[in-house]
């Protein structure tokens, strides 16, 4: 019964897996195709040694720490706002969810024209109203590219955590919470104490899956910047596509791919040893 989905993991997951990792046992650049000799761990002993990879990593756990924190905020805020007895809240929770069902190229286009500095829709919008008298390349200036990257990439992803804490916040049971306000305990009490300790462990599931997503990014940073201006947004995932597919360093790209799965997996570890730990009560 389950050959079939064997193969199919077989085919499209491990022997990927197994041909990248032994690629990056080998000096493979394309510029030397009939030289490919064996180097061991050199390519991550390179990369590792490489002030560009682990500037690459800085940039990646800053866009992962900012991203993530702030779809969290606003996802539990409109998680929160979904939950209320609102007449055609339903049309709400439509609407919510419309960033998420975009592709990562759509929404990656949709703010690159936004961004565009003369004639996207932001710089139109800030002139308008008097915010500012010239227009910013918003893309094009180190300081801001990557914090408009971030921007895009909490429009798409915020409504997958609105959803998850939604679910979680339908979940809570009721009793507790008449009980507390009965009580003559407030809101913010009520939901620190009651509402917040229930929903943690669906927080924490949030937290892995975004984490795990976003310091992996590609797409939406390669279509919006292409890893600049400057390098300002080289993410580990776009130096590592670099390396490969415009250095034709083959052997260094793979194992990048691979150091980039450890990291990630050190951080899931992270997460999974406070899953294990019990919810404050």
């Amino acid at each position: 019964m389950i050959a079939p989905a064997a193969f199919v993991i077989l085919v499209v997951a491990v022997i990927p897996l197994a041909r990248a990792l032994w690629m990056s046992l080998f000096s493979i650049v394309l510029i030397h195709p009939d030289a490919q000799p064996f180097v061991g761990l050199d390519n991550y002993l390179t990369q590792l040694a490489s002030p560009d990879f682990w500037a690459a990593v800085q940039r990646s756990l800053f866009f992962t720490i900012v991203s993530t924190g702030i779809e969290l905020l606003l996802g539990l805020g409109l998680a929160l706002l979904m939950d209320q007895p609102l007449r055609l809240r339903w049309i709400l929770r439509g609407l919510v969810i419309l960033p998420w069902a975009l592709p990562g190229v759509s929404n990656a286009l949709m703010w690159r024209w936004i961004d565009q500095a003369q004639y996207g829709a932001l710089n139109a919008l800030l002139t308008q109203v008097g915010l500012t008298s010239t227009y910013i390349n918003w893309l094009g200036d180190p300081h801001i590219a990557m914090w408009m990257v971030i921007i895009a990439d909490v429009y798409k992803n915020t409504p997958l955590v609105a959803l998850l804490l939604l679910a979680a916040l339908q979940t809570v049971p009721r009793e507790p919470i008449e009980a507390a306000l009965v009580d003559g305990a407030g809101r913010i009490q009520t939901f620190r104490y009651i509402v917040l300790p229930w929903i943690t462990p669906v927080i924490l599931v949030a937290l892995v899956l975004r984490t795990m997503d976003a310091f992996k990014i590609f797409d939406t940073i390669w279509i919006m910047t292409k890893g600049g201006p400057a390098n300002a947004t080289q993410t580990i995932g776009i130096y590592a596509y670099q390396t490969a597919f415009q250095s034709f360093n083959f052997g260094g790209g793979a194992a990048l791919g691979y150091l980039i799965a450890l990291l990630i997996i050190g951080l899931a570890a992270v997460y999974v040893r406070v899953l294990r730990q019990e919810p404050a009560a």
